[in-house]
């Protein structure tokens, strides 16, 4: 515990000291620094939950989502391509053929690699050209075509955990591919309409993967990306958290310290709403360790993931616009991150309609209709 303790508050001062003064000088659309993410590797940060005997960190995920709130509260695409990482290493680590496995894994848990990891499709709609990767049989290879969305940190990733449809048997199952950056074909990143959005997509033409890039076997494809995506959630929940932290502090400072302006524009009331904001936070992040838990157990967390990461970004985006509003009235000497916590915050939820599959995943849940399952993990 102590240990785990010493961890956290390593973590909260390399974030403070290093990470948050790259984000005040962040703009829209700007990649990442990569140095970021070499510090990331630096403090064995992106091997984190993986066991000892794989050069990992040995951490339950509880810890890891404490880790990943931590960065994101000091800057919010730090914490989401940490998250996107360990799925996708994950991934690697559990389906990877051991050859495979034997030569990617290390570098990934080191950080050597950076990982990225792209949503499955929704198996529901019309297959196009436009929003559908398919990967077609040829011999040793498999050829990718298409696009892929929803991919974290597309410009900087050495590889990524890609979801196609494939042909097998007279049906398209779902299988999951290994794709390193440099092959020929893979564009990337295309970036969205949107340039603060956390994710971009990547486009394929011809790409040619090997067979043994596979990750599990065809007939497991959708088990693999409904684990992968119940993983996602509970590390999107965590970047929520901490995204709300941040932005939960800069309303009870602006109460704190501009409390007569404040509070003649809310009739007093601007103290009692910064403590319904915090219970909400707090709240949040309990469902977010209990599904956490759930995992480290071994127990089905797809019902709790999908809630944590509902209420997580729910929450997010609630506590930023409360922090806007505050911070307009009490003359907030820097408007910067304020709009950028809600600009974040609005992108968390509007990724691919995350709000709506979560509810429609935990309505298929709670109703019994499991089938719904796979289709409604796809973004987030």
């Amino acid at each position: 515990m102590r240990a785990q303790q010493r961890l956290q508050q390593l973590v909260r001062e390399v974030a403070r000291r290093r990470i948050a003064p790259a984000a005040a000088d962040h703009r829209p659309g700007d990649e990442v620094p990569s140095e970021l993410f070499a510090l990331l590797a630096e403090l064995d940060l992106l091997g984190l939950p993986f066991p000892a005997e794989d050069g990992g960190g040995d951490q339950p995920g509880t810890v890891v989502c404490d880790v990943l709130a931590e960065l994101s509260q000091a800057f919010l695409p730090v914490g989401l391509g940490a998250a996107a990482h360990l799925v996708g290493a994950a991934v690697v680590a559990a389906h990877a053929q051991p050859e495979l496995r034997a030569a990617v894994l290390p570098r990934l848990v080191a950080g050597e690699w950076l990982a990225s990891f792209g949503f499955p499709p929704d198996v529901h709609r019309a297959p196009t050209a436009v929003d559908q990767l398919r990967a077609d049989h040829d011999g040793g290879h498999y050829v990718l075509e298409g696009v892929a969305t929803g991919v974290a940190h597309a410009g900087m990733a050495d590889c990524f955990v890609l979801f196609c449809t494939t042909t097998q048997d007279g049906a398209d199952p779902l299988i999951a591919l290994l794709v390193p950056a440099d092959t020929v074909g893979l564009g990337r990143p295309r970036s969205g309409s949107d340039p603060t959005s956390p994710v971009s997509a990547v486009r394929c033409s011809q790409v040619r993967i090997p067979v043994d890039h596979r990750l599990g076997v065809p007939q497991d494809g959708e088990e693999v990306a409904v684990e992968a995506c119940d993983a996602s959630r509970v590390g999107v929940a965590a970047c929520a958290v901490g995204l709300a932290r941040a932005a939960l502090q800069i309303a009870i400072t602006c109460v704190r310290d501009h409390r007569a302006t404040v509070e003649a524009a809310y009739e007093s009331a601007a103290a009692d709403g910064v403590a319904e904001l915090a219970t909400a936070v707090e709240a949040a992040d309990a469902l977010c360790q209990r599904a956490a838990a759930a995992r480290d157990a071994g127990r089905d967390a797809s019902l709790l993931a999908a809630m944590a990461s509902l209420a997580a970004t729910d929450t997010a985006a609630r506590v930023a616009e409360s922090a806007g509003r505050l911070a307009s009235v009490a003359g907030w000497h820097d408007a910067r991150p304020v709009a950028r916590y809600r600009q974040e915050a609005t992108a968390l939820q509007r990724v691919e309609g995350v709000h709506r599959a979560q509810v429609s995943h935990i309505a298929g849940q709670l109703v019994g209709e499991r089938g719904r399952r796979a289709d409604t993990c796809r973004r987030l």
